[in-house]
């Protein structure tokens, strides 16, 4: 299993993801090739090495042409009146929807855009499609956020842990005037997110929005390095002389699959309203969980009763215990971490005289296996007014 680890001893920001990165890939040209099909001009991106502290790492500098400006990527220096068109979060969708660039590294970019608008609503107090980013719409931050889509989609690993995110402490000027690190925005998008982040004695802003966004959509963990055969080592160099390393590392190589990931939880219940379980029922699988059913059971003094078993991912388990105590009368949970062999399955669509059916298409041991979704199939029984049995008939349907 492919896995990226970020340590973020020093901190995080766009350009030092950029530069971690590319030098994972290897290919700068890919990068600037992918990103030219933003079709946004007006800036020229300017790749070097930087040293800090004795460390070598890559320096992504995005310069803004025409304009007396070089990109510090400090997010209060780096966006203020410097003439570029200051842009909300539909604009930037529409720039992303528009291009050329892989869906999967749009919807990435989309996703790390909308954390740092959500938290500049929150600071600003206003509708989120009413905040004129200073972050967000300088051309900067579109390169790095859409940038980084990119890469990672390059890469494509199977999971992306993060270290604990280290910010310094102080003050530090911005658009605003002074302001205390983290920043707001910084602030509001860890609070909105799992990351678990704490400050260092360096004094000066260590992670910008944009590197906060980025790390928090990306990693799912915030933990030691795990046990990994490292492939390569990415060194991201930010723009500061600092008495740490002003650089991102970011590990690349493969982990062993997490036999421990699969939370299987159970709780007793007799004394809830069958409207109660159905409601609880649908609000689990909105929120995660694999598998959700009730089993018929016999409490003390003989009360007919349901036993709740869900399935979930490790990291659901906290959000769905919560569903489960808030919704339901249960005041226990138990749970426990199992192992489950897994095939390899794919969604496909099968053409058939009666019309396209959707089906799982899964593989084992060189074998394959087609089973029918069951609302496409319905969907086409009610239509053409055939008996399902007689549709799951096909050959089309036949492995």
């Amino acid at each position: 299993m492919k896995i990226l680890y970020f340590d973020c001893s020093s901190g995080i920001s766009g350009n030092m993801t950029l530069g971690a990165l590319l030098e994972i890939i290897g290919d700068e040209n890919y990068l600037l090739n992918e990103l030219k099909k933003l079709n946004i001009d007006g800036y020229k991106i300017e790749i070097s090495k930087k040293v800090k502290n004795g460390i070598t790492g890559t320096h992504v500098n995005v310069i803004l042409e025409n304009k007396e400006h070089e990109h510090e990527h400090e997010h209060h220096q780096e966006h203020e009146h410097h003439h570029h068109e200051h842009r909300n979060l539909e604009d930037i969708n529409n720039i992303i929807e528009n291009s050329d660039i892989d869906s999967k590294s749009k919807e990435l970019a989309k996703k790390i855009f909308e954390r740092v608008a959500k938290a500049e609503s929150k600071v600003h107090n206003k509708p989120i499609n009413e905040v004129h980013f200073h972050e967000v719409g300088a051309i900067d931050s579109i390169i790095d956020i859409v940038g980084t889509a990119i890469l990672i989609n390059k890469i494509n690993p199977d999971v992306i842990i993060s270290s604990v995110v280290n910010d310094g402490y102080g003050f530090i000027e911005c658009a605003h005037g002074t302001m205390s690190v983290p920043v707001p925005a910084t602030s509001e998008i860890f609070a909105n997110s799992n990351v678990k982040f704490r400050q260092i004695d360096v004094d000066t802003e260590l992670v910008t929005p944009t590197g906060a966004a980025i790390i928090s959509e990306l990693a799912t963990e915030f933990t030691t390095l795990p046990a990994m055969v490292t492939e390569k080592i990415g060194w991201g160099a930010g723009t500061k002389e600092l008495k740490i390393p002003n650089i991102l590392k970011v590990y690349y190589g493969e982990i062993e699959k997490e036999d421990q990931n699969f939370v299987v939880m159970e709780t007793n219940i007799d004394d809830c309203s069958g409207e109660i379980f159905g409601y609880t029922y649908d609000k689990l699988f909105e929120n995660g969980a694999l598998d959700v059913f009730y089993t018929p059971i016999f409490m003390k003094k003989n009360r007919p009763a349901y036993r709740l078993t869900v399935a979930c991912k490790k990291e659901d388990m906290v959000k769905l215990q919560n569903i489960i105590f808030k919704e339901t009368t249960t005041i226990g949970i138990r749970y426990r971490f199992e192992s489950r062999t897994e095939l390899e399955r794919e969604i496909i669509e099968i053409d058939t005289k009666y019309g396209k059916i959707k089906a799982k298409k899964v593989t084992n041991n060189g074998e394959t296996y087609i089973y029918p979704e069951f609302e496409s199939i319905k969907e086409i029984s009610e239509k053409n007014n055939i008996p399902l049995k007689e549709l799951y008939k096909l050959d089309e349907l036949k492995g």
